[in-house]
């Protein structure tokens, strides 16, 4: 999607999913080659005027690396969705930062930590990139060292695993409604 906000200094507001996938011997972590950028870097995507941050989440996450909602366990600081009247609950996310991506610009970032529920079948999207890959923490620091990704995927992707993968609930990712609240509220 092209910026929303075009004028010096404006900041869109995107969404990142940083995925996990448990090996026997260690967490891998997914990537894909961004095709404007050249760079590995997680997945994620401008949140739409028309979309709420999970709603976009989970489309770029179906289209940019073919993996299913029900795939997934969002890692959470609660066992369970809480529930509140009048609103759909959404994951709690443990990185949010703002970033400069050039052109005078900014992104202000969501960005949710998931696990694989085992190892899902990646087909992108038509058009998306197709170069996905699963890195070791070792491997993902190289690739950062060499510039093949960038730093700062490489320091987000180790404090997820650091502090948030150990201690965080591995919550079923479909317990999140995508629905627009009004409409969720309709069908109880």
């Amino acid at each position: 999607m092209p910026h929303i906000h075009t004028e010096p200094g404006q900041h869109d507001i995107t969404t990142s999913a940083w995925i996990f996938r448990e090996d026997p011997d260690e967490l891998r972590m997914l990537l894909h080659m961004h095709r404007k950028h050249g760079k590995l870097m997680q997945i994620g995507g401008h949140i739409e005027l028309n979309e709420t941050p999970w709603q976009t989440l989970a489309h770029e996450i179906s289209e940019e690396s073919g993996i299913a909602l029900d795939d997934l366990y969002v890692l959470q600081p609660f066992d369970s969705v809480p529930t509140f009247a009048g609103a759909a609950s959404h994951p709690i996310a443990p990185i949010s930062n703002t970033h400069y991506v050039g052109e005078h610009h900014y992104h202000s970032d969501y960005g949710l930590a998931f696990m694989t529920k085992g190892d899902p079948d990646l087909q992108p999207a038509e058009g998306e990139s197709a170069d996905l890959r699963w890195l070791t923490r070792s491997e993902l620091a190289q690739a950062a060292l060499t510039g093949l990704a960038l730093q700062d995927v490489a320091d987000i992707y180790t404090y997820l695993i650091d502090r948030i993968v150990p201690s965080w609930h591995k919550v079923d990712a479909t317990a999140f409604t995508i629905d627009r609240p009004a409409e969720s509220l309709l069908k109880k």
